[in-house]
């Protein structure tokens, strides 16, 4: 994608402080953090967002969040971390490239919550785990 700003920094015209890439994953610290050592994970191949990659690849890519986080936590002294992903513009995706922020975290911190909480009606969560499962093949 000729405009992606991702797919730029993946393919070095423009720069970032990177924290590990592998053939298939690159991430980078965040220009405008959340905490210090807020981190970004992308897939090298350009997909839209996180439901457009295939299986095997959000598998690795996974992988290397699991690893990225550990180290991202060990480096910055925090307590804990965050991974947050905005699938679709409603969800407050605003960069096309699939992109996995890991938010370093300690007790008291400024990062906030990103929402409020809901109920479910009478028998809604039932029938709506229903037909999710239903989407899944579960039954």
């Amino acid at each position: 994608m000729p405009d992606c700003i991702f797919c730029k920094i993946v393919e070095g015209s423009i720069p970032s402080a990177k924290v590990f890439e592998s053939e298939s994953v690159l991430a980078f610290l965040d220009i405008s953090p959340a905490s210090k050592g807020h981190t970004l994970v992308v897939p090298k191949k350009h997909y839209e967002n996180f439901s457009a990659v295939p299986e095997k690849e959000l598998k690795e890519l996974m992988g290397a969040v699991q690893k990225i986080s550990k180290a991202v936590v060990s480096a910055t002294g925090k307590e804990s971390f965050n991974i947050h992903v905005s699938n679709g513009r409603p969800a407050g995706q605003v960069i096309f490239h699939l992109h996995i922020h890991i938010i370093p975290r300690s007790e008291n911190d400024s990062v906030g919550l990103v929402w409020s909480h809901t109920e479910y009606g009478e028998n809604e969560a039932g029938e709506l785990a229903r037909k999710i499962g239903q989407k899944m093949g579960q039954g």
